[in-house]
């Protein structure tokens, strides 16, 4: 299957882009969705994602098998590592999950189609219509692609023209996703542009920011900010910066058969994404007075870790990252070598494939990630929040594996504590297509309201 020229991402590598370049394609984004998207209704856009996705989960799609032949060198994920990523992300966008979202975020699955009312606003005589931005820009940050094609569904769902700015060499997942959107339905596709260039092309982002309504982009504070500074005061900026995850293991559940399950579901986190991403965990907290112990706890991770290796291989690391990876482990090698009682570690054979550090200081972590997992011992959930002081604030996700009747009184001192999001261990990399990314919401930052008050 050869792709054809329909988004400059799709020009040969020499290529030059200019602003001119970039302001015409800006401009013809918007007069597309003006002509093609605009009276689009919310349900013909639903049937058509919808459809889309149920199409990429289908092994004989060439948009998947292309993705799966050319992404583990583009991206470096192992071809059974997308794979698993490309069924989590397109198994949400179903008719079922849209609906869901939209009436969380807007109260009405066809508030984006007309002015309506929910009860409670038909019996003030209220009514409201929510509007999003004609033209959305989308600032992606490295080859993680669930973060740019989330934007770019809730772009189109939104009815804004888009034009996605990817890092250099990291446009295909996009660009893929793009494609069948354009084959689909080419009047929707003629409203995305997806191109890349490295960053700091002041020249091409002037231009593009002087087109839009709204940019949204995921990246390091300091890029955030590099960003903000360069948008016009009229230009709304929806900007996700770098958080951190962990987890929280209770000790009621670390026994035999539920004790394998947890560690399971530990080593599903770690894996997803190659840990990548601010939803993977750093740490583990693992709570002690367990049948398990936190210091066993980690060595069957590590055994478990081994066998994901087999059935999905982590992939190659540039040298500079696998040789931060081994120095790390150095580190610990000699803690470990000093002050056994406190310090253990683990790690794949021959390779920096993975590698578990299991320690007493329950101090929060930054991984090395790409499979380098930390195990804490704690007490309890206040002395592993103790340890993730030094976070507070930075937090995206706790994974947590505790007894029924305590998760709600555990997930609400993980809220009050600032956590933003609470699952149970193994689902951190698969947020619900109603999750709301930093606690902020999902489809309402991208929208303004005009409320009809009546007679």
């Amino acid at each position: 299957m050869n792709l054809p020229n329909y988004f400059l991402a799709d020009l040969p590598p020499e290529a030059v882009l200019s602003p001119a370049m970039i302001a015409e394609a800006c401009q013809a984004l918007k007069r597309n969705r003006e002509q093609y998207l605009a009276s689009r209704s919310t349900e013909s856009l639903v049937k058509t994602l919808s459809r889309v996705a149920d199409e990429w989960l289908l092994e004989e799609n060439p948009f998947r098998q292309m993705a799966l032949r050319l992404g583990p060198e583009q991206t470096g994920f192992s071809r059974e590592t997308l794979a698993r990523g490309l069924d989590q992300f397109f198994g949400q966008l179903t008719r079922d999950h849209f609906h869901a979202l939209l009436v969380q975020e807007l109260g009405d699955v066809k508030r984006l189609d007309a002015l309506c009312s929910t009860p409670e606003e038909q019996r003030h005589r209220r009514g409201s219509i929510a509007n999003a931005p004609e033209f959305q820009v989308h600032i992606a940050a490295g080859t993680l692609p669930n973060p740019v094609w989330t934007s770019m569904v809730f772009g189109l769902l939104t009815r804004s023209a888009q034009f996605v700015k990817c890092a250099s060499g990291a446009s295909l997942l996009p660009r893929l996703f793009a494609h069948s959107l354009y084959e689909a339905d080419p009047k929707l596709g003629a409203c995305l542009e997806v191109a890349e260039w490295r960053g700091g092309a002041a020249a091409l982002e002037s231009a593009l920011f002087a087109e839009a309504d709204c940019v949204t982009a995921t990246g390091s504070d300091e890029t955030l900010a590099a960003v903000r500074a360069l948008l016009p005061v009229r230009t709304r900026f929806l900007g996700y910066g770098h958080r951190v995850s962990f987890g929280f293991i209770a000790g009621e559940d670390l026994y035999g058969a539920s004790a394998k399950k947890i560690i399971a579901r530990a080593a599903d986190d770690v894996v997803a994404w190659n840990q990548l991403g601010c939803l993977s965990p750093h740490v583990l907290y693992v709570q002690q007075g367990g049948a398990v112990s936190p210091e066993q706890f980690a060595a069957q991770l590590a055994e478990e870790l081994e066998r994901r290796e087999q059935s999905e291989p982590r992939g190659p690391l540039p040298a500079e990252t696998a040789a931060a990876i081994a120095l790390r482990r150095g580190i610990y090698e000699v803690r470990a070598a000093h002050s056994p009682e406190t310090t253990q570690h683990w790690c794949s054979p021959g390779s920096t494939a993975w590698t578990v550090v299991y320690e007493m200081d329950t101090r929060f972590q930054m991984s090395c990630l790409n499979r380098f997992i930390y195990v804490k011992a704690v007490a309890d959930l206040t002395a592993a929040l103790q340890g993730a002081d030094p976070i507070r604030g930075k937090v995206s996700t706790v994974g947590i594996a505790v007894p029924e009747d305590r998760a709600a009184e555990i997930a609400t001192q993980l809220a009050r504590w600032g956590a933003t999001r609470i699952c149970p261990l193994g689902q951190m990399q698969r947020p619900p297509l109603t999750w709301r990314h930093d606690g902020r919401p999902a489809l309402g930052d991208l929208v303004t309201w005009t409320d009809w008050e009546q007679l």
